[in-house]
């Protein structure tokens, strides 16, 4: 009568840029009974619209319950950012594209909108967007870092063998990523690296990237 069934709902917290596919083996050993496979099937084409946050969830729930909570918390959440989503005019699936490679690239909001500016660049100049995060979502492993031989991986997300962006997102972004895919900061540089130091280096140029590798990173 008063709805005290007794049954507490579990907490549990998705990352920033997490896979649908790691989200489902979160789900699965949360609770036991979920179904993985029917989360899969529904959540994998909404990669990228599943929005990372901490959610209560009840030990029976099913897949539609999960998703369903998900992408209404990323219609909420995109809905901040409306104007400056509007204002970009590009397709949201390509926003949602480079703001899950902007999540695995940088960590703060203004190394993001420059790297955004960077692969936009990139993008306008016909050249292959280079970036190693893609390699993650390929293999299904978390922060995987490619060989130099499977850089030439045979998959329609390898960024390396193929120009222009991923055919869809590669995680489900947080806010700041999508922000910063639809505000990129306005840039010549064509190229980008970390430090050993954390810290971010642009160059205009290939000889100038060499420089900031032997400089900043090959050390």
């Amino acid at each position: 009568q008063d709805g005290a069934f007794g049954i507490v709902a579990e907490r549990i917290a998705f990352r920033e840029g997490e896979t649908v596919r790691e989200m489902a083996r979160q789900l699965k050993a949360e609770f036991p009974s979920f179904d993985e496979d029917g989360f899969l099937a529904k959540a994998i084409p909404l990669e990228g619209y599943l929005f990372p946050d901490t959610y209560f969830f009840y030990p029976d729930a099913t897949p539609d319950d999960v998703v369903v909570k998900m992408y209404a918390n990323f219609l909420d959440q995109i809905g901040t950012i409306s104007a400056q989503v509007n204002a970009f005019d590009k397709p949201l699936t390509d926003d949602l594209t480079m703001a899950s490679i902007l999540e695995d690239e940088a960590r703060t909001l203004t190394d993001k909108r420059m790297i955004a500016g960077v692969l936009y660049n990139r993008l306008a100049k016909g050249m292959p967007l280079q970036v190693d995060a893609v390699f993650g979502y390929i293999e299904d492993k978390p922060e995987f870092s490619p060989t130099f031989s499977e850089l030439a991986t045979t998959s329609p997300y390898n960024t390396y063998t193929n120009k222009g962006l991923p055919p869809g997102p590669i995680g489900n972004p947080g806010l700041n990523s999508i922000l910063a895919a639809v505000t990129p900061a306005t840039t010549t540089a064509l190229y980008y690296l970390t430090g050993t130091d954390g810290k971010m280096y642009y160059a205009n140029t290939f000889a100038q990237h060499k420089v900031n590798r032997a400089k900043y990173l090959d050390q």
